[in-house]
């Protein structure tokens, strides 16, 4: 779709291009397994070329094989094909780093793919438009491994709310792509012409035909007239095709990839903090989220779904300690009881979480609060206490509670790739916190060197600031 641009990945050369939850604690739910990628297939199916191998069956040792064996387009040569090969030969370490953030994803892309009976070229097609990364984000604003724009995320049945974007989720948007794929090459009957549509969009490919018919032109590929971008799509991709097809020749060696599955999906039965999720599954967070970007706050959504993908090796182990895990220590919450002024506005802003995490958590479904009521506050990662001073306007004292209470004081400089999110991951507080301590907004550009002020746990600090000054 669009051309991405992303923290961990060097951009491939192109030619002018512009670049919820009751309020009382839940029963322990019993945690299931279900098998991943059970999308139901639309009614556009491609009829299969005589040619065709089937991949879906036999097991190959390596993931590239079975991709290999799948490959059905024409090959593509020329000038453009030939440049982008040159590109990727003379960069074996952005091809290196590509691949093993592919590692991750490809053999559920490719079972996808296979299932749909589409040529495995299509599996290839996020090194083009995200260099596997499902943190890669352009201009236009389109994200994910397969960049999808929100307008056409939700015309695609992607869902995107506070806490979760169905537009980074690897099992969703990859279905979303590939239904979207083949509604392409339903309307244009050409493998080339719906890549290209799903560059340029179909519009812009349809008036191209249109304006070649009139003319008594060709109406292949190679004979539109289309935007430069999309003149080097196509080329681009074939030209990794080439090069998975045949690395020797290039001086490139593909890292080895499993034929078998890195990850599967876990049902917890309710919402559920990530931290708890990754102790159970003897993981780090960061390993969580890289195969679960999808989710954007610290838990999964209250409302669900209740599925969160782990590494098949942490499956067992995450069940079992789901099962034995009290509902009490699933999620961890504050209690806010309204006092006279009270806002949903304020109330979210004091703690750093959303207005729709209030609402759904306390099944609210308007703006109105009583005098009196209390709150439960989805505080995913930290227990806190909050307490009211005397006057009644005044904002409610948040402390750890935790044996002394502290807090680390931290001040974080601004480097290449910080993003306001990032950082929070990272010290593993919210957004909003960081707006109020730094009197920010979500829209303000960070500048590489800017102190951002941090106020977080000691035990959520990373090892290399263990030694900031401590404060009560």
């Amino acid at each position: 779709m669009s051309r991405f641009i992303s923290s961990n990945s060097t951009p491939l050369p192109t030619s002018n291009i512009a670049q919820t939850q009751p309020a009382s604690q839940p029963s322990a739910p019993v945690p299931t397994v279900v098998k991943v990628g059970e999308c139901p297939v639309p009614a556009i199916k491609n009829t299969p070329a005589a040619h065709a191998v089937d991949a879906s069956d036999k097991k190959y040792s390596n993931l590239w094989n079975r991709i290999r064996a799948g490959l059905r387009l024409p090959r593509m040569e020329g000038p453009r094909v030939a440049r982008y090969e040159q590109w990727f030969a003379n960069n074996p370490q952005y091809v290196e780093g590509m691949l093993q953030r592919a590692n991750l994803y490809l053999y559920q892309i490719v079972q996808d793919v296979s299932k749909r009976n589409m040529p495995m070229e299509i599996a290839l097609l996020p090194a083009i438009e995200s260099g596997y990364s499902p943190n890669a984000y352009s201009r236009s604003a389109a994200i994910g491994l397969w960049q999808f724009e929100p307008s056409t995320g939700r015309l695609w049945g992607l869902k995107n709310n506070w806490w979760y974007n169905g537009e980074r989720d690897i099992i969703a948007s990859t279905n979303a792509a590939l239904d979207f794929l083949q509604s392409l090459h339903h309307q244009f009957h050409s493998w080339d012409l719906a890549l290209a549509a799903y560059n340029a969009g179909q519009g812009t490919v349809a008036m191209a035909i249109a304006h070649n018919k009139a003319l008594g032109l060709g109406t292949r590929y190679r004979d539109l007239r289309l935007p430069l971008q999309t003149e080097h799509y196509v080329p681009k991709l074939m030209a990794f095709v080439n090069i998975v097809r045949d690395p020797a020749k290039y001086g490139l060696t593909l890292r080895a990839i499993p034929d078998s599955p890195y990850f599967v999906r876990v049902n917890t039965g309710s919402q559920v903090d990530l931290s708890v999720i990754a102790r159970l599954a003897n993981m780090s967070l960061k390993q969580l989220y890289a195969i679960n970007p999808g989710f954007t706050q610290w838990a999964t959504a209250p409302n669900g779904p209740h599925t969160i993908l782990v590494p098949v090796a942490t499956k067992a182990a995450l069940i079992e300690g789901l099962s034995q895990l009290p509902p009490q220590d699933r999620m961890q919450w504050a209690r806010h009881r309204v006092v006279p002024g009270d806002s949903l506005y304020q109330i979210a802003r004091e703690y750093g979480v959303s207005i729709a995490s209030i609402r759904s958590t306390n099944h609210l479904y308007g703006n109105l609060l009583h005098v009196g009521q209390s709150l439960l506050i989805p505080m995913a990662g930290r227990r806190l206490v909050v307490s009211r001073h005397h006057d009644s306007r005044a904002r409610p004292e948040v402390t750890l509670a935790r044996r002394g209470a502290r807090r680390v004081k931290i001040i974080h400089r601004v480097r290449p790739g910080d993003t306001l999110w990032s950082i929070a991951a990272r010290y593993r507080v919210y957004v909003g916190q960081l707006e109020r301590w730094n009197v920010l907004n979500a829209h303000d550009v960070l500048r590489l060197g800017q102190r951002i002020l941090i106020w977080a746990s000691p035990s959520m600090v990373p090892q290399a600031v263990a030694k900031a000054r401590i404060t009560e």
